[in-house]
């Protein structure tokens, strides 16, 4: 079974187990047999109680052509970090037509560019690429179809969690959230009749920033006094221990163009994995690079992931979150990192109050 799908059906399972209770299918049936039963039985179920009870249906649409934007745009300032760290000279960089082009003389520069953005995103197949020579060392890459298609099935599967974690975190308890085609979403709640109150909860944006900490007191003496200006004490995820921090983000989340769950090499223990696009990858290097032997604070909805001291210069665009997650939470932790900028890639197309059917 794939890890996504593993992902889904267990929040098929959690969500099924909140209205009541089943038994799970044989272990001899397929990964895609079990989904799609436990998937039916969700929705027949959920859809009586509409019919009974009455609710709101939420339709999300994806916005595609900002996403492939974005993509393009990740594409452009991985090419120019990758041609300023190479040495490599051009002219002419520009995002044209859905793609980008650069202007490179030499062959051994455009070879040496494709070859290393290659190798970059090497395992990462949204974002795989083309390139296209255009001639007198004119050169244009682009996403492939496959990679946008493979970052719009991420998008929606992570907007499915965010949607699925903010009615849980709201107290809803009784609700289906599909996915339609490739990119829409429909919720379904039954008994709520309010359906605005509903889509004002997933119209919040998780905040994820970079912040500095500042060590001209202790966080104790801060939480019993008065914190220097521009500070603020936040309490850690886990460990519910204070830590006195800049109110000001160095680096905002929206810089970051991947998450995922991990583990550590040597020990084994589960992290959160990130990634910055380009833009991202020269504030983070400028950043670390002043603040050697200084900490730092990885802050999500205003708690404390993590806060790491800065030993070097982070130059290569990616890092680890460590805090003695369980496998659940570092998953947890790099689902939040990828929904910072999820409700201003989701739009709504229909939100409609379904009145329960009339008893004959």
């Amino acid at each position: 079974m794939t890890t996504p799908l593993r992902n889904r059906i267990t929040r098929l399972i959690a969500a099924f187990a909140t209205v009541f209770a089943i038994a799970l299918p044989s272990a001899t049936l397929g990964a895609d047999t079990q989904f799609d039963k436990m998937r039916a039985k969700i929705a027949a179920f959920v859809a009586d109680k509409m019919e009974k009870l009455g609710g709101s249906r939420i339709v999300y649409k994806v916005d595609t052509d900002g996403l492939r934007a974005a993509a393009v745009t990740d594409l452009r300032d991985d090419v120019y970090k990758t041609l300023r760290e190479g040495r490599i000279a051009f002219s002419g960089l520009a995002i044209r037509d859905g793609g980008v082009d650069v202007k490179i003389a030499d062959a051994k520069g455009r070879e040496q560019l494709t070859r290393k953005l290659g190798s970059a995103a090497e395992g990462l197949p949204a974002h795989a690429f083309t390139v296209t020579d255009g001639g007198d060392g004119l050169i244009r890459l682009a996403p492939t179809d496959a990679a946008s298609a493979e970052r719009l099935r991420d998008l929606v599967e992570d907007s499915v969690a965010m949607i699925e974690q903010r009615l849980k975190d709201a107290g809803v308890k009784l609700a289906s959230v599909q996915v339609d085609g490739p990119d829409r979403i429909r919720i379904f709640l039954p008994g709520v009749m309010e359906a605005e109150h509903v889509t004002a909860i997933f119209a919040r944006k998780v905040k994820v920033g970079f912040r500095l900490i500042d060590l001209s007191m202790s966080a104790e003496q801060a939480q019993s006094g008065a914190p220097p200006a521009g500070t603020e004490v936040l309490l850690g995820f886990k460990d519910r221990l204070p830590y006195l921090v800049a109110r000001d983000s160095a680096l905002e989340g929206d810089d970051i163009s991947y998450a995922g769950p991990g583990f550590t090499s040597d020990t084994k223990e589960p992290i959160a994995s990130f990634r910055f696009n380009g833009r991202g990858t020269r504030r983070f290097a400028h950043i670390t690079a002043e603040n050697v032997g200084k900490p730092f604070a990885i802050v999500l909805d205003d708690k404390v992931i993590s806060a790491p001291v800065i030993r070097e210069p982070i130059t290569g665009g990616s890092g680890q979150i460590a805090g003695n997650f369980t496998l659940e939470e570092a998953n947890s932790v790099a689902m939040l990192l990828r929904a910072g900028s999820l409700p201003g890639r989701l739009g709504l197309v229909e939100q409609q109050v379904v009145q329960p059917a009339t008893k004959p």
